[in-house]
């Protein structure tokens, strides 16, 4: 995007580089936060539901991992200074790679999950977290109770104090995802349409050779700021 926008929230994602997934995740999900747009969904045959009910609670974030979880800007920090930190932190980061991606269940939702070894990936996430900690502000105390409702362990809590979020550090899983929460009984034969798609769209190996600052706007979308090469 180029015009300025004021954001509530910014984050670090991994994101697919322009071309045929990216372009198939933003129609699957119905948003495009390169462009900052709404997308017409494909016409698939053989879904449980409308694509706009499956795709509901991922859509305004785009087709991502997440890397830094959304973060409100801490006082005394600027999204200019975000921006100088991002382009500093990916130069001296190197890429890695992933030998896959498939379509797995994550609980009661879809997901594109990496095969084979994670631990570049993982670690690369946990750099994410800390290198921009300094810029998330402190949780207010509505955002901890939301946090807490659906129940936490206590490491998770503990994660939750220090960083910002539960699902980090030990708790973090590289995710792509696709789907909101399904019955169960949805999720093997959307599973197989996703997967038919999506096989000829991923590259094997997968590299993860860039990271996406992004920002969400005052209705709760998420836009790309800027795409910055790993470089290291």
């Amino acid at each position: 995007m180029t015009d300025p926008m004021p954001f509530t929230r910014y984050a670090v994602y991994a994101t697919p580089p322009p071309g045929p997934l990216a372009e198939f995740g933003a129609a699957w999900l119905g948003w495009d936060p390169v462009r900052g747009t709404a997308v017409p969904h494909p016409d698939l045959p053989d879904l449980p539901a409308p694509i706009t009910d499956l795709t509901e609670a991922p859509r305004r974030y785009g087709l991502h991992a997440t890397m830094k979880p959304p973060f409100a800007l801490a006082p005394g920090t600027s999204e200019a200074a975000l921006r100088d930190a991002f382009a500093a932190f990916c130069t001296a980061t190197a890429p890695v790679t992933l030998d896959g991606l498939a379509v797995v269940p994550l609980g009661r939702f879809l997901a594109l999950r990496p095969e084979g070894d994670e631990t570049a990936v993982n670690a690369l996430a946990a750099a994410c977290v800390r290198a921009f900690e300094p810029f998330r502000a402190p949780l207010t105390g509505t955002e901890i109770a939301r946090r807490r409702a659906g129940g936490l362990t206590p490491d998770q809590e503990a994660r939750l104090m220090r960083w910002g979020y539960p699902h980090v550090m030990a708790g973090f899983r590289f995710h792509i995802t696709l789907t909101g929460k399904r019955p169960k009984s949805d999720l093997p034969a959307l599973r197989a349409t996703l997967a038919r798609h999506l096989a000829p769209l991923v590259p094997r190996p997968c590299p993860v050779d860039a990271l996406s600052l992004m920002g969400e706007d005052r209705q709760g979308r998420f836009h790309l700021i800027h795409r910055h090469t790993l470089s290291a």
